[in-house]
């Protein structure tokens, strides 16, 4: 399935309105330690396809929903289920982590 670019647009569809858990990266292309996050969180959205949505979203191109989100720093990691706010990872984050978390979220 791949990822979704999120926007300010269809965000309410992809994530409110999402019936399984959703992973949204909030990233920039400038960031080194985003561009090492990335193949991660790629990996993770062909591995869980049909289990959980991973979206990706440039802060750049997008400030408004990092800012509702309240993104300081990036990358940051947000989870959400049913459209409910989880929790967050901020920094590079171990792909193994990621998944232990999603996991939680697929089994609620």
């Amino acid at each position: 399935m791949g990822t979704v670019e999120l926007t300010k647009d269809n965000f309410q569809s992809e994530v409110l309105a999402a019936k399984e858990p959703v992973l949204i990266d909030f990233w920039a292309s400038w960031c080194g330690p985003c561009r090492m996050q990335s193949p991660i969180i790629d990996e993770l959205a062909e591995e869980l396809a049909g289990k959980v949505k991973v979206c990706k979203v440039n802060v750049d191109e997008q400030p408004s929903l990092a800012l509702d989100y309240q993104i300081a720093s990036i990358p940051t990691l947000v989870f959400m289920n049913k459209g409910v706010f989880q929790t967050r990872m901020i920094g590079l984050t171990e792909k193994q982590a990621i998944a232990d978390y999603l996991n939680t979220l697929i089994d609620a």
